[in-house]
């Protein structure tokens, strides 16, 4: 499983099949079986330390947002399976995720991780890459943060908002800081004057 260069938005999301933790159980996974919906698919360093349990606990509590607007969630790391089940079930206030509402995906062979070019080959994890693909299975964003500062779920949503109203709208695009409800433009030079002729 390899990419050629380096990954980029408007590529094909490479497919994976993996073991994923989801309902503490194990359970097969596809990426391309997910084609119809979008996918956020996030890497993260290690199960049991610190920032990761705040990313994958906001997620899920968060989770609903995302399935109201057709999307999948996929958490994935380089530990095992075991890992991420041992992880699940350990309460929150002692370190763990609780229940999860997504898949927590294992990439112990750091497949996945060399494929979507976040590998840290120094210390030999993930680096905290977010992926969003369309229902086509195209990448049309893609964020990547070192390993000691956690994303936001706020705008995760706004970007992936944004990214569906292009998709649906062809004729129309999203200025800086669009939220949901906000005016858009036509990208036309005399066209967009009646945006900026509003703001």
């Amino acid at each position: 499983m390899t990419t050629e260069g380096y990954l980029r938005v408007g590529q094909p999301a490479p497919d994976f099949t993996a073991t994923a933790v989801i309902d503490q159980e194990f359970q097969t996974k596809k990426l391309s079986s997910y084609r119809g919906k979008y996918v956020v698919l996030f890497f993260y360093p290690l199960d049991f330390t610190f920032v990761c349990p705040t990313e994958i606990i906001a997620f899920s509590d968060r989770y609903e947002e995302f399935t109201r607007i057709n999307t999948e969630v996929l958490g994935v790391s380089v530990d095992s399976e075991f890992a991420h089940l041992a992880w699940i079930q350990t309460e929150r206030k002692n370190g763990g995720v609780g229940d999860v509402a997504y898949p927590l995906i294992s990439d112990i062979k750091k497949e996945l991780s060399t494929a979507y070019n976040v590998l840290d080959p120094e210390a030999g994890v993930a680096l905290r890459g977010l992926f969003i693909i369309d229902k086509e299975g195209i990448i049309q964003h893609v964020t990547i943060n070192n390993l000691s500062f956690g994303r936001s779920v706020d705008e995760t949503l706004r970007t992936l908002k944004a990214v569906q109203y292009v998709q649906s709208h062809p004729d129309e695009v999203c200025p800086a800081g669009w939220q949901e409800g906000d005016k858009t433009m036509v990208p036309d030079p005399v066209k967009s004057k009646i945006y900026f002729s509003t703001v």
